[in-house]
Order: structure tokens, then sequence, then C-alpha cells
């Protein structure tokens, strides 16, 4: 698809409003803040990491009312079953038939809040969602509409009464955003900004405004997946990927879907920086959270407590980037 320099112009401008707009409502954050606006450009799902009280919940309701479009929220808990997500038909005895009750699936941004407290089976049932846009109740296929996007929640601390994401399912998800604890001088402004005339906790979304619809976010899809690769950074990418199979300490490595990932974030990364083309530097600033969910470490590392953006921040200084 060829764009014009207009249209280029006019996405960069809505993709750095959309950012700001997230910018009233959360304190700090700022790569979390790109990542996910990066995965909502690129079309993917985000899985979201972090300790409770950082704001995870919070840069989602941000984001959900910047956007015109759907919004659910289903929060994750051990007895949730897989119609409660997709839906189930119900039959009328009024009218002798049966309907189709949708679930909250049937939305444009969904959250799924503490995604780790459901069981495997309950988790299962986004996997056809998030890969094919499309639900399926009864054996009768429902399409959703777009755009549409996951955005998952986990406490990566608490153990007791969840499950472990099936890897079929962490592959669905374009990113794995880890929100860490903030600065010192933006946990100050978060403080005075929760406490001042602001009565409990309830999340205060009121200073975004809402900027997008779902045709907007369709149009910065379609840009960003025009956005110039090289063919110097294809490769570049690829291996990155590859290298990971052969790590030392890494006993799986990425497959083909993590250098999918790497190039489609860093196409979004482009776009809201106002560049025309994808540098490796963009590639290597997406790497981590296009392939931090995608590698697993052998059990000898995991023992002397290395993690896997250890690991690949090594493996990032060892590959060498072209220069385009």
């Amino acid at each position: 698809m060829d764009i014009s320099q207009q249209q280029f112009e006019q996405a960069t401008t809505t993709a750095q409003q959309v950012r700001s707009q997230i910018g009233n409502a959360v304190v700090g954050q700022i790569n979390a803040i790109d990542q996910i606006l990066a995965a909502l450009i690129a079309g993917g799902h985000v899985l979201i990491e972090g300790v409770p009280g950082l704001g995870k919940t919070l840069l989602v309701r941000a984001l959900a009312q910047i956007f015109g479009g759907q919004f659910a929220r289903i929060q994750f808990t051990p007895d949730l079953m897989p119609a409660d997500v997709t839906g189930h038909t119900l039959y009328d005895q009024n009218t002798g038939q049966f309907t189709t009750r949708r679930g909250p699936v049937f939305t444009n941004l969904l959250l799924a809040d503490e995604i780790n407290r459901a069981p495997a089976k309950t988790q299962a049932a986004l996997l056809e969602v998030m890969q094919e846009g499309q639900v399926t109740i009864e054996g009768a296929s429902h399409q959703l509409e777009p755009p549409f996007m996951v955005l998952a929640t986990q406490n990566p601390i608490e153990q007791e009464g969840t499950y472990a994401l099936p890897e079929a399912q962490l592959d669905r998800f374009l990113m794995k955003v880890r929100i860490d604890y903030p600065d010192p001088d933006d946990e100050v402004r978060m403080v005075a900004k929760i406490t001042n005339n602001q009565i409990g906790e309830k999340l205060n979304v009121s200073q975004v405004n809402r900027i997008v619809h779902p045709d907007n976010v369709l149009a910065l899809q379609s840009v960003a997946a025009a956005i110039r690769v090289d063919d110097a950074v294809f490769d570049y990418a690829v291996r990155i990927v590859r290298a990971t199979r052969s790590r030392n300490g890494v006993s799986t490595g990425a497959g083909p879907r993590g250098g999918i990932a790497l190039v489609r974030s860093a196409r979004s990364l482009a776009l809201m920086q106002g560049r025309s083309f994808v540098t490796p530097d963009d590639i290597k600033c997406m790497a981590l959270p296009s392939l931090r969910h995608r590698i697993a470490l052998a059990p000898e590392f995991e023992i002397e407590g290395q993690s896997t953006d250890q690991v690949l921040t090594r493996l990032l200084e060892e590959v060498e980037a072209p220069r385009v």
C-alpha cells in the first residue's frame, strides 16, 4: 500500500496526540506507554506484567478513554468458565429457538485483568479470538469488528491461586510489557496527583480526552504496515531471533513469530517518532518486549537468578547491527 506524505504526517500526529493524552492520566512509565501504543498501532495484543499498584489497569483505562470504540473488562478468577469469556447459546421458551448471548470478547479493547488467575481451559478461550479475530459458539463462527486488542495483566510475585499461561497463548501476544517501580520524582508527582482533591482510590481518567475512533486506529495500522524496512534491517531482526535458539542458557528460543513481532513493533515505533523507515535502533528498542515471553531459560540460569531480559540484553550487544 502506497501512502501519501499527508497520510503519514496525519498518522504521526494522531499517534503523538494519543501518547500525550495517556500521559495526562499516567505519571511516568514512558517506555510502557510507548510499547502499548506501538502494539495498538501494530494490531497486536499485549501482556502487561507488574506488581500491584503500578498503574497497569489505569494505563489500559486511559487508552480506553481515548478510544471511541467499545471497551470491556473481564476479571479472571479460578471459577471463570470459557463461556463467560466468549458467550453461549440460550434456549428461549417463548420463541422455541436458541439465541446467542455474546460474551465480553465482542468489543474493540478487551482488558483481561489478572489473566493468570483463570485455569488453562479458560485462558485457551482467548486463543482463537486473539489469532483469528473470531469466536466459535456451538459450531457457528462469529467475526469480531476490527480493531480488536487484548490487554492482559498479571502479577509476577503472587503464585497462590494462579496458573501459568501456556506457551501457545504467550506466543499470541505481540509484546510482554513490564511495568516497574517509578522513578523517585515520578512517584512524588504520582502521590501528589492521586491524593489532591480526590476521595478514595477510584481510577481517574477524567483528564483524558476521547480523540480517536475505530476508523482512525485502522488508518494508523495501515500507515504503519507501509513503513519502509530495508533488507538489512529485516536480516538484523531475523539474526537476533535466530541467535536466541543457540544461546547458552536458553532452553527454548524464539520462533519465526518473534521476528514478525519485532518488525511490526519497530514499524509502529518509527511511525510514532515521525519516520517513514525503520532503523536498527527501532529493532533493538523493541527486542525485549517482543521476545522476552518467547524464550525460556535453562534451569541453571534460573537458579542463578538470571532473567530473560539480562540474557537478551547481552545477546543484543553481541549481534552486530547493520549500518543503513
